[in-house]
């Protein structure tokens, strides 16, 4: 389009007909009678607001040309202004002043909404001036202009009122009154609005003073509902409201409110009344423990989560809480274990029985309240973990807790055990007692008593299932590391490769029929690392054979002597060193009534053979025969003459084996059974195992001194003893006085 001067307009001629455009768009909005605008219209007063004023552009244009007196942009600037200071003098205000409370609101978004209608128009009518003028004078563009004037004249006069009128209806509704939601949006929308692009206006106008009543308004809520109503029906009340309050948030308060809202409300219900709340004598935390209540559980977490702080005292009661059945449970096994008229035996498998399994199901409990009504929060483990600690490392009628867990374990993995369950349970109850040694602080005693065990259920053919034993060692050494699980790990390959071994032995006799025994021989060759308290390499003489009582020990010395050989044919660098003590025999006894296959030890066996060749033998002379400790001779001969089984009838007859004693073969002996065992007496390897520990933690505290000195080179006394209980902590928890006394030794 070619370029084309534009007319020069006067002033006030052309005001003159920009205001009959301005008068007929108040009155569209005021309602009255009038046409609407046609774009002829529009096209006119857009001309003329051009006319007066002068574009300043590039010098080439015919712009560039026009110079003062024509040039009214600022008149024309100051008249935009004073249009709208005169409509809002001359009619908003008096509309607004004679009007209250709802009514007042739903005119001053009538009034807001025609406002901005008017700003646009207008800012339409004197585009140039705002594209020119205003951009290069740096001053408010006219938009800006127009919802100043209603900010300084409409809302700084009548926003306190505005505000009351607000709270007021919000107070109303949160005492249950259907208010006008739309409304309030509207009007909390020009709190937003005429900030023009901040929050102050909204902030300081309304919602400091919103957030004051909401306080005062929850405050004497509390008051009340803490007095009438017990601690489940508070939190329903509590979480209601804040349900409300949120909902509230989402249909008219701006979002930025909602974090504000919910703190007062949470603050006002919840921190100011908490202690009183939670300790609530017969429906607060300790009750809904106490009453197995999950979902008020769950619900007190949710509310209590949200506070600074909240949580800690709910933790601090639900380990307690937990705290208290856990003792409950070592009492009631104490008392179980001392009112209990029987052999020790049985008072132990009562407290793995009964004690071991309710600490399971404990744990399983509120492990799942953690879970679950906690979600898994860190601090409601911690306090379980705490709780578990103070009674797991309590123990029962004299047996410790590593103890009572080793022995559980036992009964579960050997063959016969009263535990039947399915491999699934099994494998599901071996998890939870390796959860339960993790609160254990003597995991080295447990590692000890469960080795002993171990050893048994290997060596006596004792053990259900190989892969449950290789399952809970896997168990085991993700809980406390492969250190911890290395020796039992080595046993169990141990008895892997002596199977090996025997086939190894069956086809050498097989094929060497000369070097035969004459009887059945099974030997168990184990690592001496693996297997405590023997140096280099053993071998376990499992022997099982079928004799005659004619035959004489030196039978036992040919077997030593033909596995010796089949051995030497595989290696010439190990030694076999034999432990007799743990062999068996099957040995037929003739007795008058009739033969009977006895299953015997190979001790047993040895004394027994010796009446093949006399029918009546002194403790000395047995003594001697067998070269044996007193120990194991006394051991031997009660199990073979004052027990169950009498195959020896003993002269006196008494309960006790005495030096001065005579035994003789009982040829009248019987039994229902064709086979019987006959076992020795229990020995109580406690006393052992604990000395085995102690001594262990000796070299354990030394080697950690060590290492931390060669590390550090130079220690603070009190230094090196915490960082020595530190390193230890994981295996057992080592004394102060032990720590002092060993590093006096090695200073020493």
């Amino acid at each position: 389009m070619a370029m084309h001067e534009r007319k020069t307009i006067d002033l006030e001629q052309g005001w003159e007909f920009m205001q009959k455009g301005i008068t007929k768009l108040k009155n569209i909005l005021e309602g009255l009678p009038e046409t609407q605008f046609s774009s002829e219209d529009y096209m006119m007063l857009y001309t003329d607001a051009d006319g007066l004023f002068v574009c300043v552009s590039e010098p080439s244009t015919t712009c560039a040309r026009k110079k003062p007196p024509h040039d009214y942009s600022q008149q024309l600037y100051d008249k935009y202004k004073e249009s709208f200071e005169e409509y809002i003098s001359l009619t908003v205000m008096p509309s607004l002043r004679e009007k209250h409370d709802e009514f007042m609101l739903r005119e001053l978004v009538k009034r807001w909404s025609n406002h901005k209608i008017m700003v646009r128009w207008l800012s339409r009518f004197f585009y140039y001036l705002d594209r020119y003028f205003i951009a290069r004078r740096s001053l408010p563009p006219l938009n800006e202009v127009g919802l100043t004037c209603f900010r300084d004249l409409v809302y700084n006069e009548i926003k306190v009122k505005v505000r009351d009128a607000v709270i007021s209806l919000i107070d109303q509704e949160r005492e249950g009154e259907q208010i006008d939601r739309a409304l309030l949006k509207n009007v909390l929308d020009i709190f937003v609005e005429i900030g023009l692009g901040n929050m102050e206006c909204y902030e300081n106008d309304f919602e400091a003073a919103m957030l004051d009543d909401t306080a005062a308004y929850y405050s004497r809520k509390a008051l009340n509902w803490i007095m009438e109503d017990s601690c489940p029906d508070y939190m329903l009340k509590a979480e209601e409201c804040l349900r409300r309050e949120k909902d509230r948030v989402s249909h008219y308060l701006h979002s930025s409110s909602e974090p504000k809202l919910l703190e007062k409300v949470q603050h006002e219900l919840l921190s100011v009344n908490a202690t009183q709340l939670l300790e609530k004598e017969h429906s607060g935390c300790h009750a809904l423990l106490r009453d197995d209540k999950v979902d008020d559980l769950s619900r007190m977490y949710r509310l209590f989560c949200r506070i600074p702080r909240g949580l800690d005292p709910i933790s601090q009661i639900f380990k307690q809480h937990v705290t208290a059945e856990g003792t409950a449970l070592v009492k009631q096994a104490e008392d179980a274990a001392s009112n209990k008229k029987a052999e020790k035996k049985d008072i132990v498998g009562l407290q793995e029985q009964v004690f071991v399994r309710k600490v399971i199901e404990l744990h399983d409990k509120y492990l799942a309240y953690v879970n679950d009504c906690f979600q898994n929060h860190s601090l409601f483990h911690k306090a379980l973990k705490e709780a578990f600690e103070v009674f797991c490392n309590k123990g029962v009628a004299g047996s410790s807790s590593a103890e009572l867990l080793a022995t559980f374990c036992d009964n579960i993995l050997k063959k016969g055990g009263s535990e039947k369950l399915s491999d699934e349970a099994i494998e599901e109850t071996l998890e939870k007692v390796v959860k339960l040694l993790a609160y254990i602080g003597d995991k080295d005693l447990f590692a000890e008593f469960y080795r002993k065990k171990l050893a048994r259920r290997l060596l006596f053919d004792k053990s259900a299932n190989d892969d449950h034993e290789r399952s809970i060692l896997t168990k085991l050494k993700q809980q406390c590391g492969g250190q911890f699980t290395s020796k039992m790990e080595g046993m169990v390959t141990d008895l892997t490769l002596a199977r090996e071994n025997q086939s190894s032995f069956e086809e050498y006799l097989s094929n060497n029929a000369q070097a035969s025994p004459g009887i059945d021989l099974t030997v168990t060759v184990l690592t001496t690392g693996f297997w405590r308290a023997i140096n280099r390499l053993i071998s376990i003489f499992l022997l099982r054979c079928v004799l005659a009582l004619c035959f004489c020990t030196s039978m036992l010395v040919k077997c030593v002597e033909v596995f010796k050989e089949f051995y030497q044919t595989k290696t010439k660098h190990r030694k076999l060193t034999w432990i007799y003590s743990l062999g068996t025999c099957n040995i037929n006894g003739k007795f008058d009534p009739k033969t009977m296959e006895l299953v015997v030890t190979t001790y047993q066996a040895s004394a027994l053979l010796l009446f093949n060749a006399s029918d009546r033998l002194s403790y000395s002379e047995i003594m001697s025969e067998l070269n044996l400790t007193d120990d194991d001779v006394v051991r031997l001969l009660h199990s073979l003459s004052c027990a169950k089984y009498k195959i020896l009838n003993k002269e006196p007859s008494t309960k006790t084996i005495s030096p001065t004693d005579y035994f003789v073969f009982n040829s009248k002996f019987t039994d229902k059974m064709r086979r019987i065992k006959i076992p020795l007496p229990p020995v109580d390897e406690k006393k052992k195992v604990i000395e085995d520990v102690d001594k262990d933690r000796r070299y354990a505290i030394d080697a950690s001194i060590v290492r931390i000195m060669k590390s550090r080179k130079v220690l603070g006394h009190q230094q090196l003893v915490m960082e020595c209980v530190e390193q230890l902590g994981r295996m057992f928890k080592p004394d102060f006085k032990a720590i002092k006394k060993r590093i006096e030794d090695l200073i020493a």
